[in-house]
């Protein structure tokens, strides 16, 4: 899977860098082309935000396969499930940063749009994968349907309780799903990394709900 050359490791795939000597797929070239089962509207990229159609938060079915290994399926839907939540946290804090009144969660939100941009780039570099932009047309509405909690823009501790949700269940996904891979695989190391990193989340978040409600300053 690694090549030596002069600067170091490259994938022999992608011929892009590859770090340390972690374990990974290569998502170049990956499925690229998916419709909404709702609207219809086609749409091109590795992964979307909560794997939710960008229009019209639909589910959405692969179109058109790329150049990925067979053998590689299953890790490949791992790195993709991944990137699902993760994108979908990125998106969901940018969009709560602008719609919340409360400047001590709109800077808490800033700083966990910058959190989760940090774990896509790592994703990125690892996995050597090409993820669109969050759509501007991004709604809150995403992450409630995610979480299973209702969106209630009047109430700015909603955001707060809406982010618990999603992370607790991005933690509780990431442990089923470790559970089920092979020891030793890519997605069981992408699972274990993932999982430790949203509990971490869980944490700081429920932390900062509570030092909010007494109307104490953030840790962050």
């Amino acid at each position: 899977m690694e090549t030596n050359t002069e600067s170091g490791l490259v994938c022999p795939k992608c011929h892009q860098p590859i770090e340390g000597d972690e374990s990974y797929i290569c998502c170049a070239g990956a499925p690229l082309t998916w419709r909404c089962t709702d609207c219809g509207k086609v749409s091109e990229g590795f992964a979307f935000p909560y794997g939710l159609c960008p229009l019209c938060s639909g589910k959405l079915e692969l179109l058109k396969r790329g150049d990925e290994i067979g053998e590689d399926e299953e890790a490949l839907h791992a790195i993709r499930l991944a990137f699902e939540i993760e994108l979908g946290g990125h998106a969901f804090y940018g969009r709560a940063a602008e719609q919340t009144s409360d400047p001590v969660l709109r800077e808490l939100f800033g700083k966990f749009v910058e959190m989760e941009g940090e774990h896509i780039e790592t994703l990125k570099r690892r996995y050597h994968a090409d993820v669109p932009a969050p759509s501007p047309e991004f709604q809150v509405e995403r992450a409630a349907i995610f979480a299973g909690l209702e969106n209630r823009p009047e109430d700015p501790a909603n955001l707060l309780r809406m982010a618990i949700l999603f992370e607790q269940r991005a933690v509780d996904f990431y442990e089923e799903q470790c559970n089920r891979v092979p020891d030793g695989s890519v997605q069981k190391q992408l699972y274990k990394e993932l999982g430790a990193e949203e509990r971490e989340h869980v944490a700081l978040l429920t932390t900062e709900y509570e030092r909010w409600k007494l109307g104490k300053p953030g840790l962050l």
